[in-house]
């Protein structure tokens, strides 16, 4: 039940960064408004469930000719309760 609880609170907690990494990983030319031209992006995760805990790791980013954006964050559920980070930035231009 433990091992339940865990993958559970870190599914709700990673909703956000792997949404977030889905989108940036999806961008493509004239996807986005305000975006006009070629992208570049780039998009990576990683996820882990054992009997010390369950936990996601993720980065992304990209590159237009208007705008730069990164996304990158983590989360940890354990038995001394879960824990994380989560970067988001960028720059419209």
């Amino acid at each position: 039940m433990r091992a339940v609880k865990r993958v559970l609170a870190v599914t709700a907690l990673a909703a956000p960064l792997v949404i977030g990494c889905a989108g940036l990983a999806s961008a493509h030319e004239g996807g986005h408004e305000g975006h006009e031209g070629p992208e570049a992006h780039f998009a990576q995760a990683q996820f882990i469930a054992n009997e010390e805990g369950a936990g996601e790791a993720g980065v992304a980013s990209v590159v237009s000719p208007n705008s730069v954006d990164h996304i990158a964050g983590w989360v940890f559920a354990g038995d001394e309760g879960v824990s994380g980070s989560f970067t988001d930035s960028g720059a419209d231009f």
